[in-house]
């Protein structure tokens, strides 16, 4: 029988080489290779185990109750998870050091532990006395949350599996979890790979809830191979910059509920706290007097959210102009700039351009097209937009306003916090129908970007060059 050949695996892809190498071929990453043991083949479909057994189907109209619902006493936990955690399900929860993921863990395993739920909490980084510190912090001490410090997963499994009233069970973290039978090192993607395989295997077979946290790299991924996000039912991310008192955390992968969903909190001296009304807090701070700042009507998941976008140009001083972008694709910016310069006349190629989302929230979606045109026409005609009104709205390479989905609610989240004008795309559903209504909103259709910048034009001299 031919011996095994050590390979090295890359812990960015998980891509196999024969030979170590400084960059790997097939992601390009430098310095990621790590010596390996191949992990050892079970019996293959031709074994001695004997053939398997047939799968039996069902029919497509057949009726499946919906899934039983934990709820975690974070009602915006709960939100992103879709209603709770679910019997049997494994998420995995990433996100910078320190931006609070094993704090929130904390809070909602107490919560679930205070509520009658069997709740185990085992942590591979911190020890017993470590966890106990941040629960008295965050007054969580009487909690009957049952704690342990370990890493070794085949003692964790055969303690899972005696566990049977289990209900939730948390990893603190998957990257430091260590399987005996592989001779790799803790973190690296075969150890990462099968502990996270036997510890959802363990969760599916036992019916309790599994949440593995999961470290981030340096790019803002979670460390390890991309298989882990395929193997688990959820992916949580929080999002937002640890300086900052607002914390995001987004459903990037969700079986049991919406993807995108987004959970808002606040960081205290008492941990995490839910904030119920994001709009309302992130527009707190607003100064509706001045130019190169416009407000945006976005959805996030199932949620309406209204954020400022904020712009400021100024001349640049030679050579290439800087595109500084905070909170939205630079590319999409750089796209934006080319359309409001051919397709409305406005000279800003020789201007350093900053595009700031106030809150900490990244928006991704291509709604918010209109509200960053707006405010950049603003700062470069030094005119302030109407402190009363959200925009919302796609742009294209021609200079159109599309429509865009879900309007009903951007409005709705609009008039409830007060504005009283929108700006939108002239045509919101297919057919040409007309704009929906909303009582004390008054709603501009537009149809092309000249339109949203001839009453900045008209109130100004002349732009600024």
């Amino acid at each position: 029988m031919a011996k095994d050949k050590i390979r090295f695996v890359c812990q960015s892809c998980a891509a196999a080489h024969a030979k170590w190498q400084g960059r790997c071929d097939a992601c390009g990453e430098w310095n990621t290779l790590v010596e390996e043991a191949p992990v050892p083949r079970g019996p293959g479909p031709a074994s001695k185990a004997g053939p398997g057994r047939r799968v039996e189907f069902v029919d497509l109209a057949g009726e499946s109750a919906p899934p039983a619902r934990m709820l975690t006493g974070i009602a915006e936990l709960d939100r992103v998870l879709g209603g709770g955690f679910v019997e049997s399900s494994a998420v995995l929860v990433g996100g910078d050091p320190g931006i609070g993921k094993s704090t929130i863990l904390l809070q909602a395993a107490a919560h679930m532990a205070a509520a009658g739920h069997r709740t185990l909490y085992i942590s591979g980084e911190e020890a017993v006395a470590q966890v106990r510190l941040r629960a008295r912090r965050l007054g969580l001490e009487g909690a009957p949350l049952a704690l342990a410090s370990a890493t070794a997963l085949r003692d964790i499994v055969a303690t899972l599996q005696a566990e049977k009233q289990a209900a939730l069970v948390v990893i603190d973290s998957i990257q430091t979890m260590w399987l005996d039978t592989l001779d790799s090192a803790p973190g690296t993607v075969a150890q990462v790979r099968a502990c996270a395989a036997e510890l959802i295997r363990v969760a599916k077979s036992e019916s309790f809830a599994l949440v593995l946290v999961g470290h981030v790299t340096k790019e803002g991924t979670l460390a390890g191979p991309r298989v882990l996000e395929h193997m688990v039912d959820a992916t949580l991310y929080f999002e937002g910059d640890r300086g900052h008192q607002f914390r995001i955390l987004r459903a990037t992968k969700n079986r049991f509920g919406a993807t995108d969903e987004i959970g808002v909190f606040e960081m205290t001296e008492g941990g995490l706290v839910e904030v119920a009304n994001p709009s309302a807090l992130f527009l707190a701070e607003r100064r509706g007097n001045i130019s190169g700042s416009a407000v945006f009507a976005g959805v996030e998941g199932t949620r309406p959210v209204l954020v400022e976008v904020q712009a400021l140009l100024s001349p640049s001083n030679g050579g290439s102009p800087r595109r500084s972008v905070v909170g939205w694709d630079s590319g999409r910016l750089s796209m934006l700039l080319a359309v409001l310069e051919a397709r409305a006349g406005l000279n800003l190629g020789q201007n350093d351009v900053y595009l700031n989302i106030a809150g900490g929230l990244r928006i991704a979606e291509p709604a918010a097209d209109l509200a960053v045109a707006a405010a950049l026409v603003s700062a470069a005609t030094d005119q302030p937009t109407d402190p009363d009104r959200v925009y919302f709205g796609e742009v294209g390479l021609s200079g159109e306003v599309r429509q865009v989905s879900q309007p009903e609610q951007r409005l709705r989240e609009a008039q409830k916090l007060g504005f009283q004008a929108a700006t939108l795309p002239r045509r919101i559903a297919r057919g040409g129908r007309a704009a929906p209504q909303a009582e004390a909103l008054r709603l501009d259709e537009i149809g092309h970007v000249a339109d949203l910048v001839a009453p900045f034009a008209a109130k100004s001299v002349k732009p600024r060059a």
